[in-house]
Formats: C-alpha cells, structure tokens, sequence
C-alpha cells in the first residue's frame, strides 16, 4: 500500500520496528550523560550524542557557540550539531529540532536520573520525554527513510541543540542567525498525542525597589524598600483576575498568567531594608503583543511604587519568548501529522496549542512553517517533565518514530 506516499508504509514500518531495540539504546546512552541547566555545561553531553550518530553512519558537524555568547546566556558551553542528508532530486529542506539540555533532577525520584532504567516498558530519567527522546525519534526516523528506499526529494535535517531551558537564542536561533542551515520547513520536540500549532509566550521581568536603610529602632529616618515592594506585590496580584478574562481562541490556550517566583532583600533583622529584588513570569496569549505586555507591567510597577516615599524601582527585562503561531504552509503540515498520527495511533489526534514556551517559536518568527511533534504521551504532566520520574511509554517512542518517518515520506515524495 502507499497511502499517497512514495515509500510502502509496510516497509516503513519495518524499518522502524528493525532499529527500535538500537533506539532505545540510543535513547539510554542520552539519558546517563548529564546535561542539566543551569548549569548549562552542555558540550560533554553533545560530544557523546554526535559520537552516537556517527555510530549510526550520519555525518554530524559540530558549531560550538561561542564561549563568550554562550556566558553570555548564562550557561558554561553549548554545542550545536546538525546532521544533514539529501535525497534524489530538488526538494523542500525539512528540519528537525530537539534540545538536549534539561532542569536539574530535584528531589523524590523513584530511580537514578541518569539511569535510564525501564521498567514495564516504561523508561524513567531526566530529559526521557524533554526533549532527549526525540533526539532518537528524528535520527531514527530519518534511518528508516534511508533504509525503505522510495523516490523522496528534498532534505532533511537534524538539529540538535542545547539551550532550550535557557530561551533557545543560542540554539536554533543562532543556527539560523549565522546562516547555518535555511529550511524550508520544521518541526520540534513534542508529544505523539497531538500536534502542536501554537503555544504561549514568556515575558521574565526583574524589579528592583530602592529605598534606604535605617536603624529599626529609627524607621522614620529611612524609606522601607519591603513595604514599597508589598505593595507592588498586592498591585501584581490584584492584576491576576482581570488577566482571566483576557481568553485566547487556540484550543488548548485558555488565558495569561502572572507569578512572582523569586524574592530577595534587606540586610539584618534591625535595619529597614533598603533594597528589594524580585522576578515574575508574566505568560502570553498568542493574541497578546509582547511590547504592549511589558509596557503595562513597567507601568503597572511604577503606579504602585509611587504612593511611597523615597522609593525608586527599576525594571530590567530577564528574557522575552514571543508566542509562537502558525506561518505561511504549517497548516498543511500539521494536518499531514495529525493524519498519519492517527493512522499510527488509532486514536484522534488534535491540532492544538499548549501554554508553554519552546524553540518552535524561532523557526516561525524566520519565516519557517514550524509544527511540534515528537515521542511522549498526551501532555507533560503525565509525561512527569521537568519533575520527578520524567518517563517515556517507550510504545510511543516507536509509534512517534513511525508517525515523523510517514509524514516526511508524504512531504518529501
């Protein structure tokens, strides 16, 4: 049967089912090398993931980011690796993107995280399902293409990144930014339950409240940089509500979100602190404009600190995610994975947005028609990401690996 693709599914099937024992061993060896951030010592981790694809006979390039660029994102090293392969003929060029970078461990696991233990057909360890499991659906869905034969024309390639956890600039950015690789199309690490065609942008502010420090036993003397700072704190919660009214149309998106989550301050218990320092993260609807959200948190700030004396705020932004949403032909590319998902699956597959931020964001804001699709279950809590017993059906890694090597059977024939 060929189901309007140039390769007989039967034989893709096969491939995938051929190589799945060697992708799951490739998916461990990622697992049990480190590549936590922060810190964000990521080369180690990428040097092992390109000996691994050598091993499978891609040609990997190694861009290592620049040691002062990479500080400058607040990580130790990073270093970009894309594999590239061309088939017969002209053709679209089809990027695959998955990061290799992940949260710290933390606490309460029930295995090591960096055992890549698997129990029940289950496989539990840091960055299993965020994103590391998707190193291995692109590299062996691409070897399952190779390996049906068929007439594709086009490319495909592989980019593999490290600092996705840190805003991706120095990831996928960067490759595109230097002129590293030009696709015509992209997907990104995802999960295999749905195919994702928006998701939520992310505003990182820092407020600074100076005032000046006193005795305790003399307030009246200084200007209480903690009470100024509670007060724009109440002012930032009371913004919350109305932020629930402000609803987005993508499925899958309900609302913005506020949340203050980490404070510093003061100097001694007797001193009227004069200092007061905290971040928030302010979540954007693809609807919302990013200049016009920071505006009216600075504006926001500002308003509540002035009913206090002697104080002073500044404001500097952290980090700005722009939302990502659907561009030029992504449409058509979504409804390719969601078809081929569900042939794959059995179950209906949506196209839908989720309220996170990732490296999708940056192919799209170039120009690329970018999709989110990859191995996992249907959303990160049951996939356990970015907490304790991060896990991967690995059944789904296999259907994932068969979906992606379809869909890009149909888009390259």
């Amino acid at each position: 049967m060929t189901d309007r693709l140039s390769i007989d599914t039967d034989a893709l099937a096969a491939a995938v089912d051929a190589a799945f024992d060697a992708e799951t061993r490739f998916l461990a060896e990622l697992v049990k090398v480190p590549s936590d951030n922060p810190p964000g010592d990521c080369a180690p981790h990428a040097a092992r993931a390109a000996e691994l694809l050598e091993a499978m006979g891609f040609t990997v390039e190694r861009h290592p980011v620049p040691e002062a660029l990479v500080r400058a994102n607040g990580m130790v090293s990073a270093t970009n690796l894309v594999v590239r392969h061309r088939f017969s003929g002209e053709g679209p060029v089809v990027a695959l993107n998955a990061h290799g970078d992940v949260v710290p461990p933390g606490e309460g696991w029930s295995a090591d995280p960096y055992g890549a233990e698997i129990r029940d057909g289950v496989m539990y360890g840091r960055g299993v399902a965020v994103s590391k499991s998707d190193f291995a659906t692109y590299a062996f869905a691409l070897k399952a293409l190779m390996a049906a034969g068929g007439d594709l024309k086009g490319a495909v390639e592989l980019h593999l990144t490290y600092d996705e956890e840190a805003g991706g600039e120095i990831g996928p950015k960067w490759l595109l930014d230097q002129g590293l690789s030009k696709p015509d199309y992209a997907v990104s690490a995802s999960f295999a339950y749905s195919v994702v065609t928006a998701h939520n942008g992310c505003l990182h502010l820092e407020v600074q409240v100076n005032g000046k420090s006193a005795h305790a036993a003399r307030p009246d003397t200084g200007f209480d940089a903690l009470e100024a700072a509670n007060g724009v704190l109440a002012a930032l919660y009371a913004h919350r509500p109305e932020l629930a009214t402000r609803r987005s149309k993508v499925p899958g998106i309900t609302h913005p979100s506020l949340t203050v989550g980490l404070i510093q301050g003061g100097i001694n218990t007797n001193v009227v602190p004069d200092r007061v320092t905290f971040r928030l993260d302010r979540r954007m609807i693809p609807e919302e404009n990013p200049a016009k959200v920071e505006a009216e948190l600075r504006a926001l700030v500002e308003r509540a600190a002035s009913g206090f004396a002697g104080i002073r705020t500044e404001v500097r932004r952290i980090l700005l995610a722009r939302p990502f949403t659907s561009v030029g032909d992504a449409p058509r590319l979504a409804a390719l994975f969601a078809r081929h998902a569900e042939a794959v699956l059995g179950v209906p597959v949506a196209q839908t947005g989720i309220p996170l931020y990732t490296d999708a964001r940056h192919y799209s804001e170039a120009g690329i028609p970018t999709v989110l699709y990859g191995a996992g279950p249907r959303d990160l809590l049951e996939a356990n990401g970015h907490r304790a017993d991060e896990k991967l059906v690995l059944e789904d890694l296999r259907k994932a690996t068969l979906v992606v090597a379809r869909t890009l059977a149909e888009l390259l024939g």
